[in-house]
């Protein structure tokens, strides 16, 4: 077939469709390594067409930009979206934690913040005051449910732990520890049990204004920070 495109009886070649002896017109994606696919992005041996590339490009464009939104939605979400927590240093343990959350079982629990425990053998937020003797027997311990668990480490020393699965929230120990210990043991709203309601029931019906709202990123305090750890963001329900 001469250059200028015509078959040898002096036809011209039909556009786009090649010789009729099988070879392939200059222009023909065939004649790249063989039929283009039906969409017209890929040719059969795989190489990518200047429409398929522009496609492509296009679609992953598209999807970088979305992705990029959507992770600073994420990235932001946390940040903007607050949470009911306890001031810890405004709490006064009135109980109603425990009785007016809308679970069944309360999602304020006590926690223990170790850095400021005494270990002490003789624990006012364990024992009752009028306890007949210092050992693990229900009648001895101030907690209704046994949530607080008592383990020897060596003498004089004990580590008290909180089983919250048992605890209901009643500030039983929390109030022992405040008023004879150092205050380690405080209530904290558990955000794995919370419903994070618009309205806290407990919150409208605590005495001293204790709960607040905390970003979710942030939502616990940690006692031995003290009551100035959430500088700009810290504000009342």
């Amino acid at each position: 077939m001469p250059d200028d495109g015509r078959m040898q009886d002096g036809r011209p070649a039909p556009d786009g469709d090649g010789a009729q002896d099988g070879r392939m017109a200059p222009g023909d994606d065939r004649a790249h390594g063989g039929p283009a696919t039906p969409d017209g992005d890929r040719t059969h041996n795989g190489r990518m067409t200047r429409r398929g590339f522009l496609a492509v490009t296009g679609r992953t464009a598209s999807a970088l930009a979305l992705g990029g939104t959507v992770a600073s939605l994420a990235a932001r979400e946390p940040d903007e979206r607050m949470v009911w927590q306890i001031d810890p240093f405004k709490c006064v343990q009135c109980g109603r934690c425990q009785t007016e959350c809308v679970l069944e079982v309360s999602a304020v629990k006590c926690v223990h913040d170790f850095s400021m425990c005494g270990y002490c053998k003789f624990c006012f937020g364990f024992f009752r005051t009028d306890a007949v003797e210092l050992t693990e027997a229900a009648e001895n311990q101030l907690c209704p449910t046994g949530a607080l668990v008592r383990t020897y480490v060596e003498e004089p020393y004990y580590q008290y732990t909180v089983d919250e699965d048992l605890c209901v929230g009643c500030a039983r120990c929390v109030e022992g520890c405040e008023a004879f210990g150092n205050g380690s043991l405080y209530l904290q709203v558990r955000h794995d049990r919370c419903l994070n309601c618009s309205e806290c029931a407990i919150a409208m019906a605590c005495p001293a204004d204790a709960y607040v709202r905390l970003p979710a990123a942030t939502p616990y305090f940690v006692k031995h920070l003290g009551p100035g750890q959430f500088p700009g963001v810290y504000r009342m329900g």
